[in-house]
């Protein structure tokens, strides 16, 4: 049986209006990754993942690489908590 990780994710540089979200949401869905990611009103992007192991540190891997018009200055990763289904996009908080 395979552990599930739960990382909570703080994205900064260039990663509003430029389709950074969705991005972000195709990846976990191609990865199995459940939970959620949102823009902040900071500017940042703040994403909670959870799945095995592997398909976390991808995630990880694709949140600091971004979609084409983006520009990743930065990825903090913390431990976190929650139990989640699917991954939604959430709104600006």
């Amino acid at each position: 049986m395979t552990d599930t990780v739960t990382r909570k994710l703080q994205i900064r540089g260039l990663v509003q209006g430029v389709g950074y979200r969705n991005y972000l949401a195709y990846k976990a869905g191609v990865l199995g990754i459940r939970g959620w990611v949102r823009n902040r009103s900071d500017g940042s992007v703040e994403a909670v993942v959870q799945g095995s192991a592997e398909g976390v540190a991808e995630i990880i891997a694709c949140a600091g690489r971004g979609p084409r018009a983006a520009r990743v200055d930065a990825v903090d990763s913390v431990e976190s908590a929650g139990e989640f289904s699917g991954f939604s996009v959430r709104n600006t908080e």
